[in-house]
Order: structure tokens, then C-alpha cells, then sequence
């Protein structure tokens, strides 16, 4: 077992698991000796991460949640604290995209995304925050965006969404650190996951062409920075929206 493992032992839930960088996160964090709480929405994709992060050596059980689903995420946390006692990271991975033009977007498109990108992350941390408090020590890490910082041509909602995580950030980090609980945010750019998969070529092209590094990023490349916020060798950076974009706002 490695030593320097630096999420041994920590007890991990993470979001949107089972795929792009939730998976890329958990595997990760798997590595670094965490139990890896997988949540996603889909039973076969879930039993497969936790089937790939028991394969490091490490603790893993998995549920299927829907991040809207109140109920079912305050079960599940009840659940880890029965099994495990404790809750020391959330990663709120989970998001959507529903991309239109404000004139042709629908209501359906703006509440869905609303629903899961924002009201999903509150329901999140609203339900470990009490335990984590209690413990006094936890980490909660958001996913916002770049587009959650500038903006994005066809994304209201998604935008709306991501800048709202900012905003969650800033305050719970003011709410939570004095009771010692580290609040975050990671703005990815452009990343090769499957949200990328509907968009043309051409575009894809236009978009490495803004990045400096000439180069979509990784999932690994985020997960990598999830590790390092959810460790203790973060442990005075609290409120802060981290860009990991390959420089394609300079």
C-alpha cells in the first residue's frame, strides 16, 4: 500500500461518477486511498466504477441518485455515515448541458438544467454540511466552468447554472470555514468527455484553435485537481474558483 496515498482513508462522494470527469475523479481519488462513494443515475454504469476503484485496493460502494431527487440523496448520506461514520468530501460533479439561443431556448430546457447543475449542487452539500460540521472538517468541491465565468454563446442556462456555483462557493466558504469545512470551485475549459460528443468537428477545431496549450483538456486533468483541493496539502484554500482551461481566457 502506498504511503503517501493523500486521500487515504477519506471518506469521498462523488457525483455524475460514471462517466467524463466524475469517472476520471473517482478512479483518481481511488488511487489516493480514498472510499469512493460513486453516485450517477445509471445501476450498470455506477457498479462499474465501483468495480474499477475496488481494483486499486480501495473501499467502494455505489448508489444510484438522481441529484434532484431530495430523498434519495439524504438517504444515501444517511447510509455512508451508517457504514462509514463520516463524510469528508463531496465532489458536486454532476451537471448538464440543454443549449440554445435565449429566442428559441424552451422552459424545459432552462428548468432542467437549473434543476440539475444548481439546485442539484445545493441539495448536495445541504445534505452532508450538518455532518461535516459535526466533525468539524470537510471539503465540498463545486464543478462550474469557464462559460461560468464569461459566458457562452447558445448557454444561458448552462452559464446561469455555473455562475450560480460560483456564487454558492464564495458564500458557504464564508459560512463554512470558521467551522473548518474548505468550500471550492473548478472552472474546466474545454474537456474531451462525452458532453463534447454532439459537437461538429469544425467546431471542436475553432475551439483548440482559442486554447494556447493547442489542446482540449483531459478528464484526468481535472480529476488530478480535485484530488489535490480534496487533500490536505490544500488546506488554506477556501473560497477559491480555480480556471483549468490551458489558457484559453488569457
Amino acid at each position: 500500500m502506498n504511503n503517501s496515498q493523500r486521500l487515504k482513508d477519506k471518506v469521498c462522494i462523488i457525483t455524475g461518477a460514471a462517466q467524463g470527469i466524475g469517472l476520471a475523479t473517482s478512479l483518481e481519488f481511488a488511487k489516493e486511498g480514498a472510499v469512493v462513494i460513486a453516485c450517477d443515475v445509471q445501476r450498470k454504469a455506477v457498479d462499474e466504477v465501483v468495480e474499477q476503484c475496488i481494483a486499486w485496493g480501495t473501499k467502494s460502494i455505489g448508489f444510484v441518485v438522481d441529484v434532484t431527487d431530495r430523498e434519495a440523496i439524504d438517504t444515501m448520506v444517511v447510509q455512508v455515515i451508517q457504514k462509514f461514520g463520516r463524510i469528508d468530501v463531496l465532489v458536486n460533479n454532476a451537471g448538464i448541458t440543454k443549449d440554445a439561443r435565449l429566442q428559441k431556448m424552451t422552459l424545459e430546457q432552462f428548468d432542467r438544467v437549473i434543476d440539475v447543475n444548481l439546485r442539484g449542487v445545493f441539495n448536495c452539500a445541504q445534505a452532508v454540511v450538518e455532518t461535516m460540521v459535526a466533525q468539524q472538517g470537510g471539503v465540498i468541491l463545486n464543478a462550474s466552468s469557464v462559460v461560468g465565468i464569461y459566458g457562452n454563446f447558445g448557454q444561458t442556462n448552462y452559464a446561469a447554472s455555473k455562475f450560480g456555483v460560483i456564487g454558492f462557493t464564495k458564500t458557504w466558504s464564508r459560512e463554512l470555514g470558521p467551522k473548518g469545512v474548505r468550500v471550492n470551485a473548478v472552472a474546466p475549459g474545454f474537456v474531451e468527455t462525452p458532453i463534447l460528443a454532439t459537437i461538429p468537428e469544425k467546431v471542436l477545431n475553432e475551439m483548440i484553435d482559442r486554447v494556447p496549450l493547442k489542446r482540449l483538456g483531459k478528464a484526468q486533468d481535472i480529476a488530478n485537481l480535485y484530488a489535490f483541493l480534496a487533500s490536505d496539502q490544500a488546506s488554506y484554500i477556501n473560497g477559491a474558483v480555480i480556471e483549468i482551461s490551458g489558457g484559453m481566457t488569457v
